[in-house]
C-alpha cells in the first residue's frame, strides 16, 4: 500500500510541475506576442497654433498684356476675353477647317506695343474731360467698351490700336462718363499690324504724348517705368521686325 501510494504523489508531481512549466511558457508568449499592436500617439504642437498653408505655385509669366479685368490674348485680334474665361480648344478636324476658311492674308497677331498713362498719386481723369479728349485724337467708342482708333478717323478701316482703362474693369461706360474716373489708361497695338506699322506707332505715341499733357499723367513703358528715348526706340525697333 506504501509502494502504490509513494508512486501516485510521483504521478501528480509530475503533473504539477508540466502544468506549471506549461503555463509558463505560454505566459512568456502572449507577453512577447500582444493581441493588439501599440499605436504611438502623435501630441499636437502647443508651442504654436499657426496652421501651415501648402505652397502655392507662383502664377506662369503671360505675353499677353492686361489691363483690368481684361486679357488681350495674341491669338485674338478684334475681341478681347475675359481673363478668367476658359476657351474650350475645338478639335483637330474643326480647327483645320477654321484654318481653310480664313483668308489667305490674315494676319495674326504674335505680339503687342503697350503704353501706359498713369495719374499722380491721390489724382483721377474725370471721365467728362477725357471723352472729348479721345474724341478729338479721332478715338470712336466700341461696343466691347473701350476706345479704337481706326486708319480712317471717321471711324472705318482697320483698328489701328485701342485705348482701355488701366484699371477694372477695365473698360469705360459712355452712357455715364460724367460720373467716371480712373487714375490711368493705357493705349495698344497689336504686332503686327494693319498698314504702316511705323506710322500707326506714331499716332500711338503722339496720342499718348497729347494725354499726358491734358491731365498731368506720367507715361509709362510695358514695364510700367517712365517712358524714356531709348525705350521709344525700343519700340519702334520691335514695330520695324513686324514690318520686314
Amino acid at each position: 500500500m506504501a509502494e502504490e501510494l509513494r508512486w501516485a504523489l510521483i504521478v501528480i508531481s509530475v503533473f504539477v510541475i508540466g502544468g506549471l512549466l506549461i503555463h509558463g511558457l505560454w505566459s512568456v508568449r502572449k507577453k512577447d506576442s500582444p493581441d493588439t499592436p501599440s499605436v504611438e500617439r502623435v501630441e499636437p504642437n502647443e508651442t504654436t497654433n499657426e496652421v501651415q498653408e501648402p505652397a502655392t505655385a507662383k502664377p506662369q509669366e503671360r505675353d499677353e498684356p492686361e489691363f483690368g479685368d481684361l486679357s488681350f490674348s495674341a491669338e485674338s485680334h478684334d475681341e478681347p476675353a475675359v481673363s478668367e474665361q476658359v476657351v474650350e480648344e475645338p478639335e483637330a478636324e474643326t480647327q483645320q477647317q477654321e484654318v481653310e476658311e480664313e483668308p489667305a492674308d490674315a494676319q495674326v497677331p504674335t505680339d503687342f506695343i503697350i503704353v501706359h498713362l498713369q495719374m499722380p498719386e491721390g489724382l483721377t481723369m474725370d471721365g467728362s474731360q477725357l471723352l472729348p479728349a479721345v474724341n478729338m485724337l479721332g478715338f470712336k467708342y466700341s461696343e466691347e467698351g473701350f476706345f479704337n482708333r481706326h486708319l480712317d478717323p471717321a471711324g472705318t478701316g482697320p483698328v489701328l490700336f485701342r485705348l482701355v482703362n488701366m484699371y477694372n474693369p477695365g473698360t469705360f461706360d459712355i452712357d455715364n462718363m460724367e460720373q467716371f474716373s480712373t487714375a490711368g489708361v493705357s493705349l495698344f497695338m497689336t504686332l503686327p499690324c494693319d498698314g504702316d506699322g511705323l506710322s500707326a506707332f506714331n499716332m500711338l505715341h503722339s496720342a499718348a504724348k497729347k494725354l499726358a499733357d491734358e491731365f498731368g499723367a506720367t507715361i509709362l513703358d510695358s514695364n510700367r517705368e517712365e517712358m524714356t528715348v531709348e525705350s521709344v526706340r525700343e519700340y519702334v525697333e520691335k514695330v520695324r521686325s513686324f514690318s520686314a
